[in-house]
């Protein structure tokens, strides 16, 4: 069965792939859901890869100029989420397909959320992934601090988590870190490739992200020593090796 199979049978057609020429090839590649979708008016493609916006707004107009609506939802919440149907999900796209593909978005997540037109999901991701790999970065020098201070990293968790500094990165991957479980819930690499779309897009704008740039080059650091297959929080690893830490 082909993915044209697919769309000329279904009503909405759902696709969740690496990066942008998968997206591309899967919505107007041969067999895909554009040449599936010929001849009719009221076929619904929703993409929750993470892709940059602007090449999200292209495969949205090409397939528009077919006759097919284009939903890009890239979502949020990891392995557990999905599980858990619990997802983030950001939408972009036509009012009027996002409301017919809503009461699915809510079987899988329980924040669903229409951030606007074609590609405003991918930005409001891409936002997400700025947030959380930042994030993720200060809690692993925050903990690297308290180590090489001779404090233990658990305590200083204890003491924070009732401050200021609380979020849910300290309270659960600071607890993974902890533990030293970096099994993925999201790989390195993926991150990587997710800050990858948001530097060329700030590049693109004239946009300083200093910070998100950190964590860029933190991440890129992660996968040129192995560790893409492991989850961004093992980010720590890189820094204890750099300060001469014990893990």
């Amino acid at each position: 069965t082909s993915i044209a199979d697919v769309a000329r049978e279904a009503d909405i057609v759902f696709s969740m792939v690496a990066d942008a020429p998968d997206v591309e090839a899967v919505a107007l590649g041969p067999q895909g859901v554009a040449e599936g979708a010929a001849g009719r008016a009221d076929l619904i493609f929703v993409d929750m890869s993470t892709i940059a916006p602007d090449a999200a707004r292209s495969i949205a107009a090409r397939l528009a100029a077919k006759g097919v609506a284009m939903i890009d939802a890239p979502v949020s919440g990891g392995e557990v989420g999905a599980i858990n149907a619990a997802l983030t999900i950001m939408a972009g796209g036509p009012q009027p397909a996002f409301d017919r593909v809503l009461p699915l978005f809510q079987l899988m997540g329980k924040n669903v959320t229409r951030v606007g037109d074609s590609g405003a999901g991918q930005v409001a991701k891409a936002c997400n992934q700025i947030l959380t790999g930042v994030g993720v970065l200060a809690l692993a020098e925050a903990f690297a601090f308290a180590e090489k201070s001779g404090v233990e990293a658990a305590r200083v968790r204890e003491a924070l988590l009732g401050g200021f500094a609380y979020s849910r990165i300290l309270e659960n991957h600071g607890q993974r870190m902890l533990d030293r479980n970096f099994k993925p819930g999201f790989k390195s690499w993926m991150h990587q490739k997710d800050l990858r779309i948001v530097m060329n897009e700030a590049h693109q704008m004239g946009l300083a992200l200093p910070a998100a740039a950190a964590a860029a080059q933190m991440l890129n650091a992660m996968v040129g020593q192995g560790l893409g297959e492991e989850d961004s929080i093992a980010v720590l690893k890189v820094l204890e090796g750099l300060g001469g830490i014990e893990g």
